[in-house]
């Protein structure tokens, strides 16, 4: 995309992300919000009160058709987001979507061929490179200061387990939620080779009727040597619950936010502070900080980053560590082909 005065948006899905990710672009300048869609029109109208939209609409198609939209942003449930990339790619608008572009290996392949031909600028939701300790840790690692990297490891428990009803169409629980850390394994460490993952259901027996699993441990082997390890759980009574560390020869980068409120209150030989509650809050910068990165590369001209080149190979990952887990055995990447 050419470098351009100001990019007009058409904005859809309003769900609790959506809200989100509607403030953080209508916050910004030189960014107008054109239309919002959503399938409620309760829900529509809200957000065009909340971002100043000329439009509510229930049609996404039309929201992506108007005349006066540069850009699009998806926020609307996953098994949507192809065909909406796809619409919007035809439609010659650039593309800022949640994750995953699919669940489905063909289908993501199909869809990055597509903006590939197209010359669309996509970009995918992998909020946690846009996070200032996540970023900052690309950077002490880029410029050597870790030495020879050795060793990853990553824990992400989330504070509530989804309903029934969200587990069913999320692809479970290494495409929806260690996802991230696999996209954090290769944008620091690099790309995985093989992997071996175990897990089971250990307290909620609604996972067993989505097929699923509520807690798991994956091993990673990446193709320069190093090794890694992730934890991944589906609830923390102590609140969101996410960390990461990388070793290298001579130094480490560790990257937590353990503690929400800057203040420790302390009395009778004992302590308190308060934890982050979920993703909204712990990633409140990062939510914000992607959407100024896509929408200042439109502005300038310059590509956006990660694309949907990046997704297609951290689903590739993903789906190497589910088959692991089915088969109960180590799994190369390679095996993974469309």
């Amino acid at each position: 995309m050419k470098e351009k005065d100001s990019i007009g948006v058409a904005f859809l899905g309003l769900g609790r992300m959506g809200e989100t990710h509607l403030r953080n672009v209508a916050s910004l300048s030189r960014v107008k919000v054109i239309a919002v869609a959503d399938s409620n029109p309760q829900a529509a109208e809200r957000g065009k009160a909340m971002s100043g939209a000329e439009v509510a609409l229930t049609d996404v198609e039309k929201a992506i058709e108007h005349p006066a939209v540069d850009a699009v942003v998806i926020v609307t449930p996953t098994d949507t987001h192809a065909g909406l990339i796809e619409a919007a790619a035809h439609a010659g608008k650039a593309v800022f979507s949640e994750k995953p572009i699919a669940l489905d290996l063909a289908e993501t392949t199909r869809i990055v061929n597509t903006v590939r031909e197209r010359k669309i600028p996509v970009q995918l939701g992998f909020m946690r490179r846009y996070d200032p300790g996540y970023a900052r840790a690309k950077e002490k690692i880029v410029d050597g200061e870790l030495g020879r990297i050795e060793l990853f490891r990553a824990l992400s428990r989330d504070t509530y387990p989804p309903k029934l009803e969200f587990l069913l169409g999320s692809g479970g629980i290494f495409l929806d939620l260690a996802v991230h850390d696999l996209d954090l394994a290769r944008f620091l460490v690099g790309e995985v080779e093989e992997v071996h993952a175990w897990g089971g259901v250990l307290f909620d027996e609604k996972f067993s009727k989505a097929h699923d699993i509520d807690t798991a441990v994956t091993m990673l082997r990446f193709v320069n040597g190093a090794l890694g390890v992730l934890e991944t759980a589906r609830h923390s009574n102590w609140g969101y619950d996410i960390r990461t560390e990388v070793a290298g020869a001579v130094g480490k980068v560790v990257v937590e936010a353990p503690q929400k409120t800057p203040i420790l209150f302390a009395k009778d030989f004992g302590s308190r502070f308060d934890h982050f509650e979920n993703f909204p809050d712990r990633f409140e910068a990062a939510y914000r900080l992607e959407m100024e990165s896509f929408f200042s590369a439109l502005l300038e001209g310059r590509p956006v980053s990660p694309g949907p080149e990046d997704a297609l190979e951290t689903l590739r990952l993903a789906l190497a560590v589910r088959k692991s887990w089915q088969e109960n055995r180590p799994v190369r990447i390679s095996e993974i082909g469309v």
